[in-house]
C-alpha cells in the first residue's frame, strides 16, 4: 500500500470506524445505535450497519437495545497472551514473588509507547485488588511506574524520545516525573543500578521496585515489579531485600527464555 505524503502508511476509513465503535462500546459499558452514533457523528442507519456487521462477525453481542463487547475478545486475549514469551516463561516466576512478598507482583511490557500489564498476582498481604484489576483493563504511562521505567531504561534513547513526544509525561502525583531531562537522568541510575523505584509517583501511597526482562539478543521482553503500601515497603526493605529479590526473579526468567529459546539459532547469536 502506498505511503502518504507525510511518510505514513494509508489506512482504511472503515476499518478506523470499526475500532472506534468498539472503543466507544468500552468507554460507555454498552450503548445504543443512538449513543454510539452520538459520540462518533456519523448516521444512525450507517451505525446500525457498522453494528450489524460486527455481530456477525462475534465481536459484539445485543442485549435488548444494547450492544456490548462480545466474549470473543476474551478468547483472542487469551491466545495474545499465551503466545508472548515474557508470559509464558514469567508466570511462575511471578507468582512466587508474590507469595514470599505478601504483595502484588505483576509482569508488564511495551507496545505503542504504552505499558500493557501481562499479569498480576496477589499476595495474601496485597492491598488495593480493584485498581490493580482495573490496570489490566487499561494501558499505563510508562515514565511513573517502576515497571515503566525499567523499561526505559534499556530502549534506545530515540526510542524513548519517540514516547515522550507521542504520549508526554503527565502528572499522576506531585511526586510523578514531568521533565524529559529529569526522566533522562532517573533513566540513567535505574540503568546503572538494575531496577527502578516507583515511589508514590503513580497513586499516593503506592510503593514498587521493578527490573526489565531482557532476552540473549538484548531485546527488552518487558519487566516484573513488586507493589505495596508505603507504610510496609520502607526501610531495608524497600531499599535492599525487595529490589534483591526482583532482580533474583526477572533473571531467573531470562534464564527460562535463553534456555527455551537456545536452540532456535545455533550461533547462539540470533
Amino acid at each position: 500500500m502506498a505511503p502518504r505524503q507525510d511518510g505514513s502508511p494509508r489506512t482504511l476509513k472503515t476499518v478506523e470506524r470499526c475500532a472506534r465503535i468498539l472503543d466507544v462500546l468500552e468507554a460507555l459499558d454498552g450503548a445504543g445505535v443512538t449513543e454510539v452514533a452520538s459520540h462518533l457523528d456519523i448516521s444512525k442507519s450507517t451505525t446500525y450497519q457498522y453494528l450489524a456487521t460486527l455481530r456477525q462477525q462475534h465481536l459484539v453481542v445485543k442485549k435488548g437495545d444494547r450492544y456490548e463487547l462480545g466474549l470473543q475478545f476474551l478468547l483472542t486475549g487469551e491466545y495474545v497472551r499465551n503466545r508472548n514469551r515474557l508470559y509464558r516463561y514469567g508466570k511462575e516466576e511471578v507468582e512466587t514473588l508474590a507469595e514470599s512478598t505478601g504483595e502484588y507482583a505483576n509482569l508488564f511490557t511495551e507496545q505503542h509507547g504504552m505499558g500493557i500489564n501481562l499479569y498480576k498476582v496477589r499476595g495474601s498481604d496485597a492491598v488495593g485488588s480493584g485498581y490493580q484489576t482495573e490496570k489490566l483493563q487499561r494501558p499505563d504511562h510508562l515514565h511513573c511506574t517502576a515497571t515503566g521505567k525499567a523499561i526505559l531504561a534499556h530502549l534506545p534513547e530515540e526510542r524513548v524520545d519517540e514516547i515522550v513526544d507521542q504520549h508526554g509525561l503527565p502528572a499522576q502525583t506531585v511526586n510523578t516525573i514531568t521533565d524529559r531531562a529529569e526522566l533522562k537522568a532517573e533513566l540513567d541510575v535505574v540503568r546503572d543500578r538494575g531496577f527502578a523505584y516507583n515511589d508514590e509517583e503513580e497513586v499516593e501511597g503506592l510503593r514498587a521496585v521493578g527490573a526489565a526482562v531482557i532476552d540473549r539478543n538484548e531485546n527488552v521482553l518487558g519487566s516484573l515489579s513488586v507493589a505495596g503500601p508505603t507504610s510496609r515497603l520502607k526501610g531495608k526493605q524497600f531499599e535492599d531485600e525487595l529490589p534483591e529479590a526482583v532482580l533474583s526473579a526477572a533473571n531467573l526468567i531470562e534464564v527460562n527464555v535463553n534456555m527455551a529459546t537456545h536452540g532456535d539459532d545455533p550461533t547462539g547469536r540470533g
